[in-house]
């Protein structure tokens, strides 16, 4: 049985957070209560619970000033909270909603509707923490769960290591901003790419940096990587100043006053190919031979894409 997600309840009446706690507790939540604000700030420094279901009317530090506070604090501004009021005027909603409450709850309320309300959040929670600040693409976590439920599935897939060549001259010349530029044109190649290819629907994740993760039927493999290649080479083209772009290079000085010309980015995908058979069980050991993959498609030059040699893709 998984670890059970900690529920901190803030409410000065002592029924409504018995309440409150006893029906938490049914649906498997593990609950703690504050009767006060300060006793609730003290709490979740020391047991940092998944989520707060707070009252906004209570004495000295109310429920807004509590979650204005967790806001303000780095170490709990990411913490969801969940603000419970006899307010139910939009403008007493919208109040609570910019102190930085991620939902509300008018009172009197519906037990089933808070188990909702609290899980929605935690989950809503849950993908926003897996998503890439910089693209939107799900991360690592929502990456892994993906090619563990694949496998589990049964059927044949295609994981595809994406990497950007000679990504680092472009931010050393142009700066970080224009660096996200080119990640961020090659996240939109991929994910044209994936539409483009239909059903079934192919996955697109962002591992980090300039380094992205597709998964895929094994037969749309070849369309998906070259829609994807011929698409980021276009975009990534507009992105050089003009006579870089005109010219196939850009200048770099190196730290010893070396001139150099590095031409300008291409891809390398790697790929694992996983069939029935492969005997595959971690999804980390998939992802580790796409990326070995990955190291081979980089001894070639230009746009390069290479599948491992236990597999009988054709591309």
């Amino acid at each position: 049985m998984g670890e059970r997600d900690l529920i901190l309840v803030v409410d000065d009446d002592n029924d409504i957070a018995r309440f409150i706690k006893v029906n938490l507790d049914l649906e498997g939540f593990e609950v703690m209560v504050a009767n006060d604000g300060a006793t609730a700030l003290a709490m979740i420094q020391e047991y940092k619970p998944a989520l707060a279901v707070v009252d906004w009317m209570m004495p000295q530090l109310d429920g807004l000033e509590l979650t204005r506070r967790l806001r303000a604090d780095p170490m709990t501004a990411s913490m969801p909270v969940i603000l419970l009021t006899a307010r139910g005027q939009t403008a007493d909603k919208v109040i609570g909603l910019q102190a930085g409450a991620d939902d509300y709850l008018v009172k009197p309320f519906d037990t089933m509707e808070l188990v909702w309300r609290v899980r929605s959040t935690l989950r809503r929670n849950q993908e926003n923490r897996e998503v890439s600040p910089l693209t939107g693409l799900p991360g690592n976590t929502r990456i892994l769960r993906e090619i563990t439920d694949r496998a589990r599935a049964g059927t044949d897939f295609a994981v595809s290591h994406v990497d950007i060549d000679r990504f680092k001259p472009v931010n050393d010349v142009y700066g970080f901003q224009r660096g996200d530029e080119f990640i961020i044109a090659l996240a939109r190649a991929l994910h044209r790419a994936v539409v483009d290819v239909g059903l079934p629907p192919a996955f697109l994740g962002h591992i980090g940096g300039d380094d992205f993760l597709l998964v895929c039927a094994p037969e749309q493999l070849k369309d998906l990587t070259t829609n994807a290649i011929l698409s980021y080479s276009a975009a990534a083209d507009a992105l050089y100043d003009p006579i870089d772009a005109e010219r196939g290079y850009i200048e770099v000085v190196s730290r010893t006053g070396e001139v150099q010309h590095p031409n300008l980015v291409t891809l390398s995908i790697g790929v694992a190919v996983v069939t029935q058979d492969s005997g595959f069980a971690d999804p980390r050991e998939i992802i580790a031979i796409a990326t070995e993959m990955k190291k081979v498609a980089k001894k070639h030059n230009g746009n390069y894409v290479a599948v491992d040699r236990r597999s009988t893709v054709d591309l």
